[in-house]
């Protein structure tokens, strides 16, 4: 795993956050979400973020989306300024964005379509893609006709379809049963797995955030969240989802983590702190 990483980060940093700050007004006065965030997001790595609701995680992520301005600091993309909508990431949110009057397929190609990518490759890709994520037999459904986690799957592909050099991932599993989202945990994994792309996964789970990842980022409790812990993951990979949990580098690692996001919980439910 140690190998992993270090290889990750000799190819270079993906994502770099410098003293990211995000101020919003309102007729109350104004409001800091995030405050001097500072960390770099390794280039091919799976990277998870975690904190207690209303830290300011899904504000982060937008941010590195080009959705909102930073109010201080700065945004490196692959050693770039971030200016603008980050044309080199995909975003999965917490409710896919899968479009109702469309097939799975349509929805799947709609990506490529929108780029203008010829209508042979992008039937060939959209084929290919829902090979992957087990819905080729689903291919004419409309949205409303699978489940969540097939839901899920479709979103997976129409995200990773337009080739993105960085995927950004919002509490994506978050409304699933247990069992689905392992399953669905695994699925990413294995997707990530054959193309290593860099991923930034927001989740309000710590379980989920160290099986997934090869370093987990530790939030404060709002208003004016920033960074209290960073925790590399020595698991090794490919990891099996079913077990990982009783591992005891798992549990060792979980106890550490846990020993310091307690702490913001706790402070964050004083405060009334919500998303």
């Amino acid at each position: 795993m140690q190998s992993q990483v270090a290889s990750a980060r000799a190819t270079g940093v993906a994502v770099r956050f410098e003293g990211v700050t995000k101020r919003f007004s309102s007729a109350n006065g104004s409001y800091t979400a995030v405050d001097d965030v500072t960390f770099d997001v390794p280039q091919g790595s799976f990277t998870t973020v975690v904190g207690p609701s209303g830290c300011g995680k899904s504000t982060l992520l937008n941010m590195t989306a080009g959705l909102t301005p930073c109010s201080a600091g700065s945004i490196e993309v692959f050693s770039e300024p971030l200016s603008g909508i980050n044309r080199r990431a995909a975003y999965i949110f917490q409710q896919d964005a899968l479009l109702p009057w469309k097939t799975v397929a349509g929805n799947v190609r709609l990506g490529l379509s929108l780029r203008g990518v010829d209508a042979d490759e992008v039937r060939e890709r959209s084929d290919e893609w829902l090979r992957r994520v087990g819905l080729s037999e689903f291919a004419d459904c409309y949205p409303f006709q699978l489940s969540g986690g097939m839901r899920k799957r479709a979103a997976i592909a129409q995200s990773w379809i337009v080739d993105p050099d960085i995927m950004l991932m919002d509490e994506p599993f978050g409304a699933l049963d247990v069992q689905t989202r392992r399953l669905m945990q695994a699925e990413l994994l294995r997707v990530w797995s054959a193309a290593r792309k860099t991923v930034v996964f927001v989740t309000h789970d710590l379980e989920e955030a160290i099986a997934l990842a090869d370093e987990v980022v530790v939030m404060s409790a709002g208003p004016a969240s920033t960074v209290v812990g960073r925790y590399p993951v020595r698991l090794s990979r490919p990891r099996d989802l079913l077990d990982i949990r009783t591992d005891p580098g798992f549990v060792e690692l979980y106890g550490s983590i846990w020993a310091t996001l307690r702490d913001e919980v706790l402070r964050s439910y004083a405060s009334g702190g919500t998303d």
